[in-house]
């Protein structure tokens, strides 16, 4: 690696590192099965006299949370707080299980609703010689009282209201019935949060409503009954899912990696990151817990899948349930997700444009900021560029997406496509970047962003500048660019005047 090449992987890391500091500021309700893992360490040196099965010499003992706790503590290992919600016994089982999370003090357990008529599910693995011997689950996977189930529907839309995100992890053991995923469903909804599920039923059909699903490619194929082998084929099925659900479905595939398919938008295919496996036992649980915790914490759905992706790479190659920590993820992730120092226009995600941001600020450079639709070039269109080109010593340009300029300008518009206009605004002299936005302010790009000056035409005063405040709060400055009189794109679609010729580099 070349000394700018190594500069610029400390500089994306550090980025990418303080990024996940968004962690700190949210919280997640983990609604499911939760369990307790126990597992018994040995060795075997004879044989029992009684049958002819092998005597383990126990060593040593260790319980972990497990099921959907085990999504509890995958969260916590995040710097995450969490609200578990789900069902124990009243026996000595519940007591290890909360003990065990209670160790990061982020996790919240009032949720955990106890039923002495059954107990904690528990799993006792004996191994030795790194090989596991036997398997003993206690459990009872019945249905529940309608009194325990009234108590888990409550305490999951409490859960919910107070926090960011919601997960549904189904283990089948009962506390996902029918009026727990009602509720749940019903609460993230009334809420405006999303909530995310690891089906594990053949009908998915209860979990409409649900933002994203993420089942593996057996769950998949089993609940459509389609194949699931190849790509295409997993767009197929994920398409009859969407009937089914409304629900984006993301598909964990195991050598073959992830795939995401939207409900509207391209499918996202992600290859396996994994070098070595030793354990595949919790690597689900995971990827939904790096998902929820991303997408809560403001990252778009590439980074949340890279993210995720390579969190279940790291953690199957450590022995049994294990967790992550923000520094791996961000060790694993941060040479593909944060690009190199590129000022030439590049059309960049909204992550990727902050670490840019962030890289340029280290280099004592100013960044800039300037948003509209920007459809049908014309002069007035370049001479606000060239004026916000000076004002910075990197300019990144906002153009509203596709659907934010019909809410805003009608049905006809716009004339030309985002990607066009991606293109030929990332053409102009002066522009390093351009980022696209689908809601109707930058706002929220400003927000992250957080450029030291932001240009808006001079037809607003500042304190109509959307995020003006917020650049201001913090030393920027807004620039109220000059208008060239005369020039606008309705006027010029409607035969008033000529648009400048798309060229590369329109000087300025």
């Amino acid at each position: 690696m070349t000394k700018r090449r190594r500069a610029a992987a400390c500089i994306s890391l550090d980025w990418f590192t303080m990024a996940l500091e968004r962690f700190d500021r949210i919280a997640i309700a983990v609604i499911g099965d939760v369990m307790l893992d126990c597992y018994v360490h040995g060795a075997v040196d004879r044989i029992s006299p009684e049958a002819p099965v092998p005597v383990v010499r126990a060593r040593n003992q260790r319980e972990l949370p497990g099921g959907a706790a085990n999504v509890v503590t995958n969260i916590a290992s995040l710097g995450v707080r969490v609200q578990a919600v789900g069902l124990t016994g009243a026996d000595d089982a519940r007591d290890g299980l909360l003990a065990a999370l209670a160790t990061s003090g982020l996790v919240e357990t009032s949720g955990l609703v106890a039923d002495g008529a059954r107990p904690t599910t528990r799993k006792l693995r004996i191994l030795a010689g790194g090989q596991q011997m036997i398997r003993v689950d206690y459990e009872e996977t019945g249905a529940v009282p309608p009194a325990v189930e009234a108590a888990l529907a409550t305490a999951a839309t409490s859960a919910i209201a107070a926090c960011d995100i919601a997960i549904l992890s189904d283990y089948g053991k009962g506390v996902l019935c029918d009026a727990v995923i009602t509720a749940a469903i019903a609460a993230a909804r009334a809420q405006g949060r999303r909530i995310i599920v690891d089906p594990k039923r053949r009908d998915w059909s209860i979990y409409a409503g649900a933002s994203v699903l993420t089942p593996n490619r057996r769950e998949l194929s089993e609940a459509t009954g389609l194949p699931c082998d190849s790509d295409a084929e997993v767009v197929t099925a994920a398409a009859r899912a969407h009937a089914a659900t409304g629900a984006d479905i993301l598909v964990t595939r195991s050598e073959k990696g992830m795939s995401f398919i939207p409900v509207t938008g391209t499918p996202i295919h992600l290859a396996t990151v994994a070098r070595n496996v030793f354990d595949v036992s919790g690597a689900g649980d995971t990827v939904i817990a790096v998902l929820a915790a991303s997408l809560a914490a403001g990252f778009e759905i590439g980074s949340a899948m890279k993210m995720a992706n390579h969190a279940a790479g790291i953690v199957v190659g450590k022995v049994g349930t294990a967790t992550v920590s923000r520094r791996e993820i961000a060790e694993a992730v941060e040479p593909s997700i944060a690009p190199e120092d590129a000022t030439d226009g590049r059309p960049l995600s909204l992550d990727q444009a902050v670490a840019l941001r962030t890289a340029w600020a280290r280099q004592g450079l100013s960044v800039g900021l300037a948003n509209g639709c920007f459809d049908l070039i014309h002069p007035g269109h370049v001479s606000l560029i060239r004026q916000a080109a000076n004002s910075c010593d990197r300019l990144i340009m906002a153009l509203n997406a596709d659907s934010s300029v019909k809410r805003l300008k009608g049905p006809s518009r716009p004339l030309q496509d985002e990607e066009a206009r991606v293109e030929v605004i990332g053409a102009m002299k002066g522009v390093a970047a351009v980022i696209l936005f689908a809601e109707d302010t930058p706002l929220a790009i400003i927000e992250a962003l957080q450029p030291d000056v932001l240009v808006k035409g001079a037809d607003y005063t500042e304190d109509q500048v959307v995020g003006g405040h917020i650049v201001k709060a913090r030393g920027g400055r807004v620039v109220l660019a000059q208008l060239m009189p005369g020039h606008s794109t309705t006027r010029l679609a409607a035969g008033g005047q000529s648009a400048v010729p798309a060229q590369t580099k329109v000087p300025a």
